[in-house]
């Protein structure tokens, strides 16, 4: 029998889980059971899950369907706990450091509680430091194991369910289970304290609880609310039939009203049944208050007064409840003109556009990636929607001449991102664009991570630094609607990176549709648009961004590469979009594609890629063609920028750590041979899942549409997929 179970839920929080199971198994103390608790077989969570069970034996996979809640989760989590003690963790929350080692050591000292209460740290994961929560244990708790009656303000209801450790055995005497509803932290706590015989404190953090920034359900409105009264009355009868002395239930009656009122002063938390909310919450009042019970002093005194007399008018007008909900009026954008700022507060008091589609990619930079194939599908299956493109100044020269498009910053760029029904964008829209009701925003991002995005940067000072605020990124990602993705591990990263409350849309990447639908003829043309001369081999070289450096920097002597490779062979040079700035780097041997604005034509043309940490890998491992990883600085750049999987581990061909052995691979044709072929074939398994050719059909269909997600196209099986015919035969697998 193991010393501690460890359960898991993960519903919602698949994007994280991995953190939360890490912490735990990390642990100097390893006498453990963890059980991850997952909605089913096929959840994104039961994946990751599963990948850890398959490396250690001490994870025991559970299952509790998403209608059964958060309490029936944590109950299907206990019916399969074997340990001596029981923990709760939230799945995106850390158990930190050594904790078990101090809730062992501490447990031996007071050997036999049936619980031990400890502390916990409160720390937003998106920007700020950790804290302990003023209070959370009382600071008179005896030093020894004592009785809930020698410390009547530890009640249990207010601690949430991880701020504490269970003897197993004493909840299965007493048949405790959390209770079903919301407000279960309160019910169980109660129920806990009020059936416990003996109980210690442990002065230590062992949680850190990492709240998310939407915050709590039970604090958003709805009518879940009312189910507190339910987990109040619940712990109150508990009480009345355990015939808890005063001392005891005058505590625990104060602590359950203190939630009580503090939702009924809030009339937002419940648009509908306020008045029923009241009314039910006096009756339980006056029903368990215990006898002599002395009410508060102050103005929360005249609150449990109001409520003890069931006066909801003079409770309502004493809490200014008359103030309509929501009533805060968002202020108006940062269009940088005065002029242009009273008019786009104008024209958001104007009725949307249902017709209207606004599109951006790259913050301006031009007709391109996902936005461009969504805008492009739309025109053909949606004719009766107007499309405008977002351009920076200068950049106009880069779309289509039939695309419609506004200058970023122009009058007119404001009153159509006003107007628009549907805002489509592969980074974020500027940071003064509301969001309006019965607007869609549609993030359809550029790429699969493989360095860490968005809040994950926080972690790493280098980008941190460039960043910008945190918090102000993600009141931008509260603005999507529908976040795509073209492989799970995206949508597990999107969801851990840019927590929200989006839906993923794993339809894969519409950019990527041409690998599927482009002919030999077209290869053939882009080819010779790009100037590669016929018969040669032609080598994508397509390096990442560093953070850590201030310009571009190849990396590579091409030229010598080039000598070395063999003669057949020239270099396709495409630098980050970072780095665009209209010069040439070309020459014989070396073509500079970087100016080229369709990176999916380079890649059409490219018989072979060589990157470093780019996510064109993913995107180019659709054509079935050898991918090289030039990795000379690999230490750095993962200390420096952070990752999401060791690719030197899971690479999609062979690994090259210096210019000799790149050189190398491409003279002996080994970056085309059997075993590069087998790495590549399962890097293809696990990224290229979605991605089939009709992903922008998808998005029209699904999105500006309206249509049922069981009407869309379904995805093609990869082994069923054909790719674009290469220009070289001996590059195709």
């Amino acid at each position: 029998m193991p010393r501690f179970s460890i359960i898991v839920p993960s519903h919602g929080v698949a994007g994280r889980l991995s953190q939360a199971l890490d912490s735990v198994l990390g642990q100097s103390f390893g006498d453990l059971q963890l059980i991850p608790v997952c909605d089913g077989p096929d959840a994104l969570a039961a994946e990751v899950a599963a990948g850890y069970a398959g490396r250690d034996s001490r994870l025991t996979i559970v299952h509790s369907p998403p209608a059964a809640g958060l309490s029936g989760a944590r109950n299907a989590g206990m019916r399969a706990a074997t340990g001596a003690y029981v923990l709760f963790l939230d799945g995106d929350d850390l158990l930190l450091p050594t904790a078990l080692a101090a809730v062992d050591a501490r447990l031996s000292e007071v050997a036999g509680v049936d619980v031990l209460y400890c502390e916990h740290e409160r720390a937003p994961w998106w920007e700020g430091e950790p804290a302990n929560p003023a209070g959370p244990l009382p600071a008179k708790a005896p030093g020894a194991a004592f009785a809930p009656a020698e410390l009547p303000a530890l009640t249990g209801v207010q601690l949430p369910a991880w701020s504490a450790v269970y003897r197993r055995a004493f909840l299965a005497e007493r048949d405790l289970s959390f209770p079903d509803g919301h407000f279960t932290d309160l019910g169980w706590g109660g129920l806990v304290t009020v059936a416990a015989g003996r109980i210690a404190v442990l002065r230590r953090a062992v949680v850190r609880h990492r709240p998310r920034r939407q915050g709590s359900r039970l604090q958003s409105p709805g009518p879940h609310q009312h189910t507190l009264l339910d987990q109040v009355e619940r712990v109150l009868t508990r009480a009345a039939e355990q015939e808890l002395p005063a001392e005891r239930t005058g505590p625990l009656f104060d602590q359950v009203f203190a939630v009580v009122l503090k939702t009924a002063s809030r009339p937002e938390r419940l648009p509908s049944g306020h008045r029923a909310f009241f009314r039910r919450a006096a009756r339980l009042y006056r029903l368990h208050r215990p006898a002599g019970h002395r009410m508060p002093d102050g103005r929360l005194g005249v609150q449990h007064r109001l409520l003890a007399l069931g006066a909801y008018g003079a409770f309502r007008a004493l809490r200014g409840a008359n103030r309509a909900a929501g009533g805060a009026v968002a202020r108006l954008p940062r269009p940088r003109m005065a002029r242009t700022r009273l008019r786009y507060g104008r024209d958001l008091r104007r009725p949307l556009d249902p017709n209207l589609v606004v599109y951006c990619a790259y913050w301006g930079r031009g007709y391109a990636c996902n936005p461009a194939a969504i805008h492009a599908k739309a025109r053909e299956l949606a004719p009766h929607l107007r499309s405008v493109f977002l351009v920076e100044a200068g950049q106009e020269h880069t779309l289509p001449d039939d695309v419609e498009y506004a200058v970023i910053g122009s009058r007119r760029s404001w009153e159509v991102l006003a107007r628009a029904a549907y805002l489509v964008n592969n980074a974020n829209f500027a940071e003064g664009v509301v969001k309006r009701p019965g607007s869609v925003h549609v993030q359809t991002q550029h790429g699969t991570p493989l360095k860490t995005m968005g809040v994950d940067q926080s972690a790493y000072p280098v980008v941190a630094a460039r960043s910008g605020s945190f918090t102000r990124l993600l009141g931008r990602v509260d603005r999507w609607d529908f976040n795509l993705s073209s492989n799970r591990h995206s949508t597990q990263m999107w969801e851990r990176a840019f927590p929200g409350s989006y839906e993923h849309l794993e339809y894969g990447y519409p950019r990527n549709d041409v690998y599927y639908t482009a002919t030999a003829r077209d290869v053939a043309r882009v080819r010779r648009e790009l100037g590669v001369p016929e018969g040669r081999t032609a080598v994508l070289y397509a390096p990442t961004h560093r953070d850590h450096h201030t310009g571009f920097e190849p990396g590579l002597d091409l030229e010598e590469f080039c000598r070395a490779a063999g003669d057949d062979v020239v270099v396709l040079l495409r630098a980050h979009y970072f780095y665009d700035r209209g010069g040439s780097r070309g020459s014989d041997r070396i073509i500079d594609v970087t100016a080229h604005r369709s990176t999916e034509d380079v890649c059409l043309a490219a018989d072979a890629l060589i990157t470093d940490y780019s996510s064109i890998m993913f995107d180019y491992a659709n054509l079935d063609r050898p991918i090289v990883i030039y990795a000379d600085d690999w230490e750095v750049y993962r200390e420096t920028r952070g990752v999401y999987f060791d690719l030197m581990a899971e690479p999609p061909g062979p690994v090259a750590r210096t210019p000799g052995e790149l050189a190398a691979v491409f003279r002996d044709g080994s970056y085309a041979g059997p075993a590069a072929r087998a790495l590549r074939a399962a890097f293809r398994e696990r990224f290229c899942q979605f991605d089939d050719g009709r992903a922008a059909e998808r998005v029209v269909r699904r999105v500006l549409l309206g249509e049922p997600p069981k009407a869309l196209p379904p995805v093609l099986p990869l082994a069923q997929r054909v790719p674009a015919p290469a220009a070289a035969t001996l590059v195709r697998s």
